[in-house]
């Protein structure tokens, strides 16, 4: 298994990152809590990875801290939590605001992320609720650094990132666009979009 990757960032489009280590390239996903704190492009990066070999795919996951990979790791051994839905929360929702979630038993704010239902909502704060104080211990800094990527279409790859963490295409494309802003970058409109979200 893979738990650790340190090599220089190729590419980072929400949620993919491609990481050269000695020559091989490792695609892996990540949330956007990791894609904040992201260096440049061709600077190194040090990645804690969850690997899942499926009968299909192998697939990697990466972050940047062991807080938010035991969180992810925690968030899908909950019954139908899965790798996508659990990168969806780490996006959409501080470690912080989910801890508030289950203490208090808010449905309401849970099931505004991407992918989670009602029941799964439900499950989450009876399942995740023995973890709280471990949660609350590894709470991850919310940074206010945002890295800055020049691409071409802003908004269409914020779409595209916000489609990636299961919003439906007319859902991303809003939250998308209703992002005022000049010469802002994706990660910027992704950001506030999910902000707007969770709102």
């Amino acid at each position: 298994m893979i738990g650790r990757l340190r090599g220089k960032l190729i590419v980072k489009r929400a949620p993919q990152l491609l990481v050269d280590v000695n020559g091989v390239g490792y695609e892996v996903e990540a949330p956007m809590s990791t894609f904040y704190n992201l260096p440049e492009l061709g600077d190194e990066v040090l990645l804690h990875t969850h690997m899942v070999v499926r009968e299909d795919a192998q697939l990697l996951y990466g972050f940047g801290s062991e807080a938010e990979r035991s969180f992810f790791r925690d968030l899908v051994k909950v019954n139908g939590v899965g790798a996508k839905m659990g990168l969806a929360i780490l996006s959409g929702m501080s470690v912080d605001a989910f801890v508030r979630c289950v203490r208090e038993s808010d449905v309401v704010s849970l099931v505004r992320l991407p992918g989670v239902g009602k029941k799964t909502a439900e499950r989450l704060i009876v399942e995740m609720k023995d973890k709280l104080d471990k949660l609350a211990e590894t709470a991850l800094p919310q940074s206010s650094t945002i890295v800055t990527v020049e691409l071409n279409d802003s908004v269409g790859d914020a779409i595209s990132a916000l489609e990636s963490l299961g919003y439906k295409p007319s859902e991303a494309s809003r939250m998308a666009r209703a992002v005022k802003g000049d010469d802002l970058t994706s990660e910027d409109i992704i950001r506030q979009a999910l902000k707007g979200a969770a709102a």
